[in-house]
This record gives structure tokens, C-alpha cells and sequence, in this order.
């Protein structure tokens, strides 16, 4: 919903009523996320995608549907060829969509969810989207510290509270299935959690020319982007205008006092372009040692890195540590310049995520995409 925002709460400011549709679920080779959205706005306008294309004709026939009938619809786009052409799913995914009425009257939460986003404070949307008609489409507004709305069941709000706020802190969207009255091991109704969490941070290490390139990377990636160096003379904003902010201080020191202040988490990506060891070292040493991060990636070359791990164990670093590290950093893409390395150095950080190989799909059978 976070890229059809600022239409829908336009329409919702006017009193005006629009269809939302929101991709909830994906198997295999789905063409978006969890999240993606649709609307029909009010007078018939079209915005925002669900499917990259695939499936957008047929998802607004049932937003004019929702707009004309008020009640919330879940649909499923198979993998069948009869019913992919028919709707044009090709890709031979599957990806369910729920339809629902948005305005005044049906979302009276929607300006302190935008609000919320635009603050980049944490919350969740859990939407009930199936199950008995008396609680399709009731939702839960879940933040840290406090839950707006009702299912109709005190129970189910407890459970959707409490596991809602687990997948907010982990950043991450997802279907939780519950029983009829919130069972935690029932079956019968689905609740889709959407979580706005604050966009996960990448730190660059290290003001040098490739630096930038993967500043831009990283912003385009959606990361939050800051580049730390102790030079000033190299660390400044006009050589990074890719980057949300540029930090003059100590690497090590700077990782360590955010670690501290709660800004490093299981999401975020750190990335070591400094390739000196008076940087490198005890910065690596911090960074391989917290207890949660999603990345630690350094550059340079095969010497550079046999140098670097034989001082981090001199300093007591031990192997399981330094088995977090992507060293020599990214991909093998055969890259060259600072805008390649910085395409390898995403690849990597990509297919870590996602557990993929990095080797060329041509050369692969089977689905694209695992699970």
C-alpha cells in the first residue's frame, strides 16, 4: 500500500471511496510481492500494479465490483494455461489478490497509517481477508505501543496483535492463518500483516569512488544510505549525492555507537570499501561480532583479503566470525567499473537474502523462484 499512499489518502481526504487491491500472498514465479497494490479510484482511474501487467485488466473489473457492492473479495490467480490467458498470468505463478473498499467510512484509521509512514514510525496493517463474512476485511492498526481497530473477536486481536508486532520488528509482510476465533492452531481464517517499517539501513565504509556508485545502488534498492570515512576532505555530501547522509568520524567508532543505539538490525547491509587495514580491522571486528546484521561485505583484493583475515585473527576474531564476511566482496560478474561493482556487490546481497545461487537462470531448470 506504500506506493498508492499518498493517491489513496488523497481520495479518503475528500470523502471519497476508492477499491484497494493488495497483493497478499505468492508462490513461485509471482511477478510482485506481498504488499504491491492496486486502485480504482473513484472516477475509474487506474494506479499503482499488482502484477507487473499480468493480471491488472481482470483485478480492476473486480475493484469496479468492490466499488459497486461494498463487499471485500480474495482471488486467486493460478498457474493453469487456461486460466493464466485467460487473464494473462503467463509467468506460471500464482498470486492472490484481496479487493477491498477504502474510504471515510470503511478505513477511519487511514490518515494515522499515512501519517505513520510518512514519520517512518513503525506499523503494521493486519487485515482479515478470509474467513466468515462478519470479519472479512476487519482490521487491526498495530504499533509498538498501542492497536486501533477490531475483529470482532478479543482473542484473534490478541493473537494478530502479538505476532503482527513480531513480523513489524523483522520488517517483513506475511499471511497468518488462524482458527474462527483466533486459534493459533486452527485453520478457517487468514489475516495479512503489512508491515511499514522504517526502510532497512546499508552503511557504506570508505568515501572513494566506488563508494558512490554503491550509494546510488543502495538507494535504489530502497536502503537508507550512509557513508562514513574519518577524512573530512573525502566525506562530504557534493561526493555523495546518492546517500541519505555523510558521517566524518572513525568507522569503528561510528558502527559501534549506532550498534548501541539500537540502528543496526538483521536488516542491515554493511559495506567495507576502505581496503586499509587501519580502518578495516577494527571496524570488521565490531561488525563481525554484532549480534544481528543482514550484510557485512569488504572489498579488495585476493592479498588484501588473506592480510585482513590473519590480523583479525591475531586480534582473536575467530573463523565463525569471519565466515559472516563476503570477502573479497560481490558477485562474479566480471566487473570492472565503480557502477559494475556496485551491481555485483547487490547481486550478492540479493541472493543472500533470498538464497539464490547467482548462477545464469538459462542454465537452470525448474522454477525460477524457490517456494
Amino acid at each position: 500500500m506504500r506506493d498508492v499512499m499518498d493517491r489513496l489518502e488523497g481520495w479518503w481526504k475528500n470523502g471519497e471511496t476508492a477499491a484497494l487491491a493488495t497483493v497478499v500472498g505468492t508462490y513461485s514465479s509471482a511477478p510482485r510481492q506481498p504488499g504491491a497494490s492496486m486502485l480504482v479510484g473513484p472516477d475509474g482511474e487506474a494506479v499503482g500494479s499488482v502484477s507487473g501487467g499480468c493480471v491488472e485488466g481482470a483485478v480492476y473489473e473486480l475493484g469496479q465490483q468492490v466499488l459497486g457492492d461494498g463487499r471485500p473479495v480474495f482471488q486467486r490467480y493460478g498457474v493453469s494455461d487456461e486460466d493464466a490467458f485467460t487473464v494473462g498470468l503467463t509467468c506460471g505463478g500464482i498470486i492472490d489478490i484481496f479487493v477491498e473498499k477504502v474510504g471515510p467510512e470503511t478505513y477511519d484509521q487511514l490518515g494515522s497509517v499515512a501519517q505513520a509512514i510518512r514519520d517512518e514510525t513503525p506499523v503494521a496493517v493486519a487485515t482479515v481477508v478470509t474467513g466468515p463474512s462478519d470479519k472479512l476485511g476487519k482490521r487491526l492498526i498495530v504499533w509498538a505501543d498501542r492497536v486501533e481497530g477490531a475483529t470482532g473477536s478479543s482473542r484473534l486481536d490478541d493473537a494478530v496483535r502479538d505476532d503482527a508486532r513480531g513480523l513489524l520488528d523483522a520488517g517483513r509482510n506475511a499471511i497468518l492463518h488462524y482458527g474462527i476465533d483466533g486459534q493459533r492452531r486452527g485453520e478457517g481464517l487468514d489475516v495479512f500483516v503489512e508491515s511499514f517499517a522504517p526502510p532497512p539501513r546499508m552503511i557504506v565504509f570508505g568515501a572513494i569512488d566506488f563508494a558512490a556508485a554503491v550509494a546510488r545502488m543502495g538507494t535504489f534498492l530502497g536502503f537508507r544510505v550512509t557513508v562514513c570515512d574519518a577524512r573530512p576532505v573525502f566525506a562530504t555530501a557534493t561526493r555523495f549525492p546518492g546517500a541519505n547522509e555523510v558521517v566524518v568520524e572513525w568507522p569503528h567508532r561510528y558502527l559501534k555507537a549506532e550498534s548501541d543505539a539500537g540502528r543496526v538490525d538483521k536488516r542491515t547491509a554493511l559495506c567495507v570499501l576502505t581496503h586499509d587495514p587501519k580502518f578495516d580491522v577494527p571496524l570488521l571486528e565490531v561488525a563481525l561480532r554484532l549480534p544481528e546484521v543482514g550484510y557485512i561485505g569488504a572489498m579488495g583484493s585476493r592479498r588484501t583479503h588473506e592480510d585482513r583475515i590473519e590480523r583479525l585473527r591475531e586480534i582473536g576474531v575467530t573463523d565463525a566470525e569471519i565466515a559472516r564476511m563476503s570477502s573479497p566482496i560481490g558477485l562474479d560478474l566480471g566487473a570492472r567499473t565503480p557502477e559494475e561493482t556496485a551491481v555485483s556487490i547487490a547481486a550478492e546481497m540479493i541472493a543472500q537474502h533470498w538464497g539464490g545461487a547467482g548462477t545464469r537462470l538459462a542454465n537452470r531448470e525448474g522454477p525460477i523462484h524457490a517456494g
